[in-house]
């Protein structure tokens, strides 16, 4: 912030009168700032340095969830997933939130659209609900969840915005399950047939799909904590041969598309690698960061990038390691366009002398989070994850799929939510995305977690992860402050 705003100034910005529009947020903001400039600055004097700029071209997102945002559950064929019998299994989630309603996104999308077009996004990211095209997870397509997510593609590229899809979003439909669920390598090939179909359904308009979300998250908090759907606990050795069906399943489902869609359609994923960071930036703990990155990471991109399972890894697991054939890893290494990667939280990683070469360093009790405790404070996690993911395999383009962070959120009396915390968090996050772009690293978007308060899977709708404020009840949107900040950053191609 410049120094010319006085504490003054920015008491007038935050008590300012204003109505609930991010237009007018934004003018009110905007006339508090060039009153406190200099008659003789430039505005370019006040918004900081040109070595903040991103690159021309730079894609500004935000992006949703299927279950945690449309709603409409019992709609238009739409059949049963895992987070719809998970949710309604009293104890599961925060107060007994389900996603029957959310944010109501099914009706309420053109509403949606224009927010992100007030916000000048050039793309959205969103997911394609399973069960709306496959009520039980094979069989007969149903056509009108097939026409829902026509009209919604229309809908964006009508507002000049880049529709990039996710084909599996932690929803796998509950016959799937029933059938073992990810246990099952027929599940695999299910995926892979459900995304080959819905991908040749819309690839004449949309141009970048991703397989899956977050394997490390649904593998993990669904089957090995229990605390997601489908909520099991299971031993090492059911868990890894999971974990190998998950990106076999990715892979195949690579190859699907490819054979279902025109030439220049774009694919890749949208992972949560574990971002390893050095404890301190010298030679010997980046080293060990880098070192990190590939073997914390073994299960799920290492393996999708290099067609193998590092030694390690394998050695670790011992008789519980997955089965798997020569053809299975060519499969799950099948080529991408593109990766994008999910990032909240650092890792940070230390050199030693041990058989890795390197040490996990936990996180003290006083280290700082924000309002959901898991989602410690460390932007530099958004310079060396992608850094490291382009060094070790040489990524040629990289997304930022997912980086945002909820907060408490609270209304002001003037009606405004002032996330301030969220604001400081993006900005911080989003100088270190533009370091590592600096560095030479190749991000070509980020899209911001997320559009809208929505279902926080077990949380409920607690620790809102929106720049939009959503009334649940009255089915209300409301941009807060941070959405302000961020039509400014899209504006200005720079951080602000």
């Amino acid at each position: 912030m410049n120094a010319n705003i006085s504490r003054r100034t920015l008491a007038k910005l935050l008590s300012a009168s204003a109505t609930a529009s991010l237009p007018a947020l934004a003018r009110s903001q905007q006339r508090a700032v060039d009153s406190s400039m200099p008659h003789n600055a430039a505005p370019e004097d006040f918004t900081g340095s040109a070595a903040r700029t991103f690159p021309q071209g730079f894609v500004w997102g935000s992006a949703t969830a299927a279950y945690q945002v449309e709603g409409a559950v019992r709609e238009d064929g739409r059949g049963l997933s895992i987070w719809d019998t998970f949710s309604h299994t009293p104890g599961k989630t925060f107060e007994g939130a389900t996603g029957d309603v959310s944010d109501d996104f099914y009706h309420l999308y053109p509403k949606d659209i224009a927010l992100m077009q007030e916000l000048d996004l050039k793309a959205f990211r969103f997911s394609v609900s399973w069960t709306r095209i496959f009520p039980t997870g094979t069989g007969q397509p149903n056509q009108k969840g097939i026409d829902f997510y026509n009209r919604l593609v229309d809908a964006l590229l009508a507002a000049g915005i880049q529709p990039f899809c996710t084909l599996y979003h932690w929803d796998l439909p509950q016959p799937l399950q029933d059938r073992g669920g990810w246990e099952n390598r027929d599940t695999a090939k299910a995926f892979a047939d459900y995304a080959g179909f819905t991908a040749g359904k819309l690839a004449d308009r949309v141009h970048q799909f991703m397989t899956v979300n977050e394997m490390l998250t649904y593998v993990e908090q669904g089957n090995l904590t229990g605390k997601h759907a489908p909520g099991f606990h299971l031993d090492p050795k059911r868990l890894a041969q999971l974990a190998h069906y998950v990106v076999l399943g990715h892979g195949m489902a690579v190859q699907a598309i490819r054979a279902s869609t025109p030439p220049g359609t774009r694919v890749g994923l949208a992972d949560n690698p574990i971002p390893t960071c050095p404890v301190i930036e010298i030679p010997e703990h980046i080293e060990a960061a880098r070192k990190a990155m590939r073997e914390e990471n073994a299960r799920f991109l290492t393996v999708v990038e290099e067609g193998r399972y590092t030694d390690l890894y394998l050695k670790k697991l011992g008789a519980d390691a997955p089965k798997f054939t020569p053809e299975d890893l060519e499969i799950i290494s099948s080529p991408l366009d593109f990766v994008g990667i999910n990032i909240y939280q650092p890792t940070y990683v230390r050199a030693d002398q041990n058989e890795a070469g390197y040490s996990i360093v936990p996180m003290p009790d006083s280290y700082p989070h924000m309002l959901s405790p898991w989602l410690s404070i460390g932007p530099e996690a958004l310079y060396w994850g992608p850094k490291l993911a382009h060094d070790l395999w040489n990524i040629k383009d990289i997304y930022i799929t997912e980086n945002g962070t909820s907060s408490s959120d609270q209304i002001a009396p003037d009606g405004h939510i002032y996330d301030v915390d969220r604001v400081m968090f993006l900005r911080n996050y989003l100088s270190q995305l533009q370091r590592a772009i600096a560095d030479g690293c190749p991000i070509r978007g980020y899209f911001l977690w997320s559009l809208l308060d929505n279902f926080e899977w077990s949380e409920g709708y607690r620790g809102r992860f929106g720049i939009t404020y959503v009334d649940l009840k009255a089915e209300k949107r409301t941009p807060k402050l941070s959405a302000h900040f961020y039509k400014h950053v899209i504006a200005a191609n720079r951080v602000v």
